[in-house]
């Protein structure tokens, strides 16, 4: 990429890397499971993750920019390069799984595609597509506006303070209520902040939409894999979490082919923005609050099930 940034070849091979990101991203997410000791350290080891990510990103933005403004865009990517060559050998050293899920049952499939998981994952699904619209958009606003290099790098620095801020308060939130309500709350709240930055648009408008949007998602994303981590089956609990990451990731990049054949101007774009928010949130509080069916409140999962005398049977079987 840095030897063709002005060409053509930068375009297939900038989706390469998109591809390869978002293959890291979901191969992260189903190791987790399996690197842990504990299943109770699943959404801590989620959000210390998250954490590392926002410190790289607070740290790695303004040494770009400053590259970029001395060096140039390729030294950027060859920089880049070299970040990539460590991280690598780092993961070189990651630890072999302790334990490797046993076979999927019908029951377990059958737990993953219960209401609870089934309008959560549709919910946040929604917002993923969000981001990715919203990242495409940004980028292409800030292009036509002839915006300074400086811009950028503020987008970006504020965008990781709001992931920052998303994951420091879906942890407290969890305290106090479901996780249903968390992720309900992750899409309607800030479609309000939204619809005030769509109304006075401009620098700081952008900046504040990218920074509600980031902190939403977080959250979001964390109350939902709590939730799938309450809600689905133990021993599918790393594909499953495979599964969704995939979907999430499609639905991200489909967003952002949307932001590109369907461009608009920066007021209309957020205001966009706010309304699939508030759309999406307001048909998950629907979806939470619609009583459960007859057969979905009699399933149980084969992890709740237990013999007579009160123990878990390993099987998932009733006494005989």
């Amino acid at each position: 990429m840095a030897a063709h940034v002005k060409g053509f070849a930068l375009y297939p091979l900038a989706f390469g890397a998109l591809v390869l990101s978002k293959a890291q991203s979901v191969t992260k997410s189903a190791l987790v499971p399996g690197v842990i000791k504990h299943k109770g350290e699943l959404v801590l080891a989620n959000s210390r993750l998250a954490f590392i990510s926002i410190i790289g990103g607070i740290a790695a933005g303004p040494i770009a920019a400053g590259i970029l403004q001395v060096a140039g865009a390729p030294w950027v990517l060859r920089t880049a390069t070299l970040i990539f060559v460590i991280g690598m050998l780092a993961a070189l050293g990651i630890p072999r799984a302790d334990h490797v899920g046993a076979s999927e049952t019908a029951d377990d499939r059958d737990a993953l595609r219960g209401r609870s998981i089934v309008a959560a994952g549709t919910a946040m699904g929604l917002l993923r597509a969000t981001v990715g619209f919203f990242t495409f958009f940004a980028a292409f606003v800030l292009k036509s506006s002839k915006e300074p290099a400086w811009m950028f790098g503020v987008v970006l620095l504020l965008s990781a303070v709001g992931t920052g801020i998303g994951t420091v308060v879906a942890p407290v939130l969890r305290r106090r209520t479901r996780e249903e309500w968390i992720l309900a709350g992750s899409l309607v709240v800030p479609s309000v902040p939204l619809v005030f930055a769509a109304r006075s648009y401009g620098r700081v408008a952008l900046i504040v939409a990218a920074t509600a949007i980031a902190a939403a998602s977080s959250c979001g994303r964390l109350a939902f894999d709590s939730l799938l981590q309450r809600d689905g089956a133990d021993v599918a609990r790393g594909r499953a979490f495979a599964r969704f990451e995939t979907r999430f990731q499609l639905l991200w990049v489909v967003g952002g082919v949307f932001a590109v054949i369907f461009p608009s101007d920066g007021r209309w774009g957020i205001f966009l923005v706010a309304l699939v928010l508030l759309f999406a949130g307001l048909s998950y509080v629907g979806a939470v609050r619609r009583p459960p069916a007859a057969d979905e409140t009699s399933r149980r999962k084969p992890r709740d099930r237990q013999l007579p005398n009160g123990n878990p049977d390993a099987t998932g079987k009733p006494a005989e």
